[in-house]
């Protein structure tokens, strides 16, 4: 069985005080009682302070470019679909650069499980509002406030019927670390966006300010009743649900690709006989 150690990785250079530490610490927590040793599985991230997480855990990694993590692990799930593969990364990485490969990846339902630092902000590049700051948020290059509409990942989610949809709150491990161990369970592309306050550059966003709001949802609530999921996703504000706000059980894809549904990709036996007959259609 693996321990804690075995998952060291290099010292975080994060902030003190990150809302990164509780995550790093509780994902650490959860390998090691869901019994996967680092060689199990691979973590992939784009570009950012949430994207530094793969240097700080021992693991098969790959950085991507800013933004474009989805892909990358798209191709890896693809190549060898029986390794679990993970993307962490932060809201601007995700939300913004990511944008477009975040809706089509949901519509493909991979199974790759996302986990969002979402601290509405930009950390890596000192400061600058995201696409989840808040509307009328000032920041160094928006002196007059935020002007664009504060973007909800959660209904985004819901509305591209995302197959499992949660969130959940870096100081809350407990539940932290229950939202993580249920998208690895989950068959199918997972979102878990974790609010993790920026102790550095949001001032509004902080530990205080989510521990006045969030809220676990409550135990009869059911995940699978769509419209239902659609108004918690919406709500934010003075409540913040906590917890798997939708979840469906609509096929992966890797499930419905034939060539890959039986073997992996990287078990099947290349004949270069056939390669060099494909390549002759292109003369």
């Amino acid at each position: 069985m693996p321990s804690l150690q075995d998952y060291k990785g290099q010292d975080p250079a994060w902030c003190p005080g990150c809302g990164n530490f509780g995550i790093l610490n509780t994902f650490r927590d959860a390998m090691v009682e869901l019994d996967m040793n680092p060689h199990q599985f691979t973590v992939v991230s784009g570009i950012g302070q949430a994207a530094k997480f793969p240097h700080y855990i021992k693991c098969n990694t790959f950085n991507g470019l800013h933004g474009r993590a989805l892909p990358v692990a798209t191709g890896i799930r693809l190549a060898n679909h029986e390794q679990p593969v993970m993307v962490f990364t932060g809201d601007g990485d995700c939300y913004g650069e990511g944008g477009n490969h975040f809706i089509h990846t949901m519509r493909r339902n991979i199974n790759v499980k996302l986990f969002v630092h979402d601290n509405q902000i930009y950390g890596l590049t000192k400061g600058q509002a995201s696409p989840t700051s808040m509307e009328g948020m000032k920041t160094k290059n928006q002196p007059f406030g935020v002007f664009s509409e504060q973007m909800s990942p959660m209904a985004l989610a819901v509305a591209m019927d995302c197959s499992f949809v949660a969130r959940t709150f870096a100081a809350d491990s407990e539940h932290l670390k229950a939202m993580i161990k249920a998208a690895l369970n989950h068959n199918g592309f997972t979102l878990v966006d974790i609010l993790q306050p920026c102790v550095t550059f949001n001032k509004i966003n902080t530990f205080q300010w989510y521990k006045e709001r969030v809220y676990h949802i409550e135990p009869d609530y059911d995940p699978e009743n769509r419209v239902q999921a659609f108004q918690r996703a919406l709500e934010w504000g003075d409540r913040i649900p906590l917890g798997i706000l939708y979840k469906n059980n609509r096929p992966a894809l890797e499930d419905r690709i034939p060539i890959i549904s039986n073997k992996s990709l990287l078990k099947q036996q290349l004949n270069p006989l056939k390669l060099e007959e494909t390549l002759r259609e292109f003369y």
